[in-house]
């Protein structure tokens, strides 16, 4: 399947693999891009940039294949070396960035200098728009279902992707809400490239997550998530736990007067104990409405393989049957 963005990044297949903290390291990265995939190392899991550089080494040895960086700039409690991670992305040899949160426009110099390609996660048309206008190769656009910070205009994605086509010139891909070869089709047929998933990768053999983060995703429906910190304008969408239980009942006690400390110990530093430990209840983490649709931990080759290979039936069997048996009816009549 050949789109802009296969042809963009020099990848098989229209499927990204989004940066997820603590999950995105190099064997997932490797583990998509070898199926002809995107794959993306999380640059700010790492601690340091020096991290990263040993990171993106790591991912090189395990694959020959076109790798990303994710940079997010987010509202934080420490503020990270931004020029000095690029530094590191840029003598790796990576040549494509995702970006998210705040614009990278502060950035976009030093990254087109280095030749690298930038694709922004965009949760609004305006903000794609933008994303455009300042020089981004190709941007992701995250419908309200998505896990993490969905933005603040609650629009999902059966309204938002159409709205993109409409306007933007460069390509992109749906965000929130994939899962299978369904997610895709139904992208293309309202404008995308193709897709890019978070949640889904999460649960696979290859994702370095602790099995209980795997069987927790399998076992959600999609009435499991939540939406947290919508008084900071922050919201995140992340799976239920006891953790959130509590954080939300910190939010309705604050109401408007909400701020960061009072659910620091919530959402602070606990990836880690998530994602590494499988403390289900350590805190906050992102998740996305998807989980209703995630019902295996299949490796990431046979993954992709079969969201391929079913996407191929859906449009050369159901979708071209409809169009056939339309043809026959007006015909007919």
């Amino acid at each position: 399947m050949k789109t802009r963005i296969t042809t963009l990044f020099g990848i098989t297949h229209p499927i990204i693999q989004g940066g997820m903290h603590f999950v995105g390291f190099a064997e997932l990265a490797a583990a998509v891009s070898n199926a002809g995939g995107l794959g993306i190392i999380t640059g700010l899991t790492q601690r340091t940039p020096e991290l990263l550089a040993k990171e993106i080494a790591k991912c090189r040895d395990m694959t020959d294949q076109p790798i990303g960086v994710n940079l997010t700039f987010l509202p934080g409690f420490t503020a990270p070396p931004y020029p000095e991670y690029i530094a590191a992305i840029r003598e790796g040899g990576v040549r494509i960035v995702e970006t998210a949160g705040r614009s990278p426009e502060q950035y976009m110099p030093a990254l087109k200098a280095a030749g690298i390609k930038v694709i922004h996660k965009c949760t609004s048309v305006r903000h794609s728009l933008k994303a455009e206008s300042i020089g981004c190769d190709a941007v992701s656009v995250d419908g309200f279902e998505c896990g993490g910070h969905p933005g603040e205009d609650d629009v999902p994605n059966m309204i938002l992707l159409p709205r993109a086509a409409e306007e933007l010139k460069i390509p992109f891909v749906a965000s929130g809400g994939m899962a299978d070869a369904r997610s895709l089709v139904a992208s293309l047929a309202m404008g995308a490239e193709g897709m890019n998933m978070g949640t889904r990768f999460i649960a696979t053999r290859e994702a370095p997550v602790h099995d209980n983060v795997k069987r927790a995703i399998v076992a959600a429906s999609e009435l499991d998530t939540r939406l947290i910190m919508r008084a900071l304008r922050n919201t995140e969408r992340v799976l239920k736990n006891s953790a959130v239980d509590k954080l939300i009942e910190i939010e309705r006690e604050k109401g408007r007067s909400l701020k960061i400390e009072d659910i620091r110990d919530q959402v602070g530093g606990v990836y880690p104990k998530i994602m590494l430990e499988g403390d289900m209840d350590a805190g906050a983490w992102s998740c996305g409405m998807v989980v209703g649709l995630i019902h295996d931990i299949p490796p990431v080759k046979e993954l992709i393989d079969r969201i391929m290979r079913e996407a191929d039936q859906l449009i050369r069997r159901r979708l071209a049957g409809f169009a056939s048996n339309g043809a026959g009816v007006t015909k007919a009549a």
